[in-house]
């Protein structure tokens, strides 16, 4: 493999497949993939730190942008696979497959000293020493949904549920973070517990769908609300939320106006579907984004 271009957006996490209804295929889904075309589309050269199967294609993400995107993959066994069935009671999530767990030997020289590094797992595949292998010397992003859920194995392929764990590193590890988003799903509701983790760290967003979030200064609280549109498709705003404020509050903008651009490219991320939610001209213009 030649050498990889310079980025100063690095996004750690496994590009996924996410399994469509009625086997109609998959999607390509994933922090790593959602916030890393978010990131491009604002502008940042990135690099996308994966590992994945043979079977998943990452040739089509820089094609949208011009070449701004690199991918980095650690080929494994399998690409890490979830599927969601929404049910009476609510969604019911499966982690089929997982691919293998990325380490600091794995980031390529080239992406070492990238100005942002957004560590992202969706199944605890990201080794919590990558944040103190970058804290201190980038900024560092954490969305740390996947440290939180894990994969309960049933009899059969079909009962591989995702179910709840807890963050064992959180009090080591945000500390270390020069920003957290989390949202409600991932606290399971227990604003408490935000709340005592923001105490832990500068800046932690916790996000609450339609309702906004709330974005915590040195704990301190500063409650911002989300546009009212028509939902299409939420999958991966949470991640494009991310993506948004890291990038603004990196460069410089007022955490608070931070907070409210990423909430306004999240909330219309959500009238489309897949990859046709990430920004767009007309989302820079009514969001008053200076894209650079």
């Amino acid at each position: 493999m030649g050498a990889l271009p310079a980025c100063d957006y690095l996004v750690i996490g496994h590009v996924t497949h996410d399994l469509l209804p009625g086997g109609r295929g998959y999607t390509i889904g994933g922090t790593a993939t959602y916030s890393g075309l978010v990131a491009a589309a604002l502008g940042r050269q990135v690099g996308i730190l994966t590992s994945a199967g043979a079977d998943c294609d990452t040739a089509p993400f820089g094609a949208p942008f011009g070449g701004r995107v690199a991918v980095h993959c650690h080929r494994a066994a399998h690409t890490t696979t979830f599927e969601n069935r929404y049910t009476p009671e609510g969604r019911v999530q499966l982690l089929h497959q997982t691919a293998a767990v990325l380490t600091p030997d794995m980031v390529p020289p080239e992406w070492e000293s990238s100005a942002i590094v957004h560590i992202g797992p969706v199944a605890a595949e990201c080794a919590p020493e990558l944040v103190t292998h970058f804290a201190g010397r980038v900024f560092v992003g954490l969305t740390p949904q996947g440290w939180m859920r894990q994969r309960q194995r049933g009899r059969t392929h079909a009962q591989d549920q995702v179910i709840a764990r807890p963050w064992y590193e959180a009090e080591e590890l945000l500390p270390l973070a020069s920003a957290v988003v989390l949202s409600m799903e991932d606290v399971r509701g227990d604003r408490d517990l935000a709340e005592r983790w923001a105490a832990l760290t500068r800046y932690l967003v916790l996000t609450d769908g339609y309702m906004g979030g709330t974005l915590y200064c040195d704990g301190r609280p500063y409650v911002f609300p989300a546009l009212r549109v028509t939902e299409v498709d939420p999958t991966g705003a949470g991640d494009i939320f991310s993506a948004t404020f890291f990038s603004a509050l990196a460069g410089g903008t007022d955490p608070r106006l931070a907070a409210h651009l990423a909430a306004c490219i999240a909330s219309r991320s959500i009238e489309r579907v897949g990859w046709d939610s990430v920004p767009t001209p007309e989302d820079r213009a009514i969001c008053n984004w200076d894209w650079r």
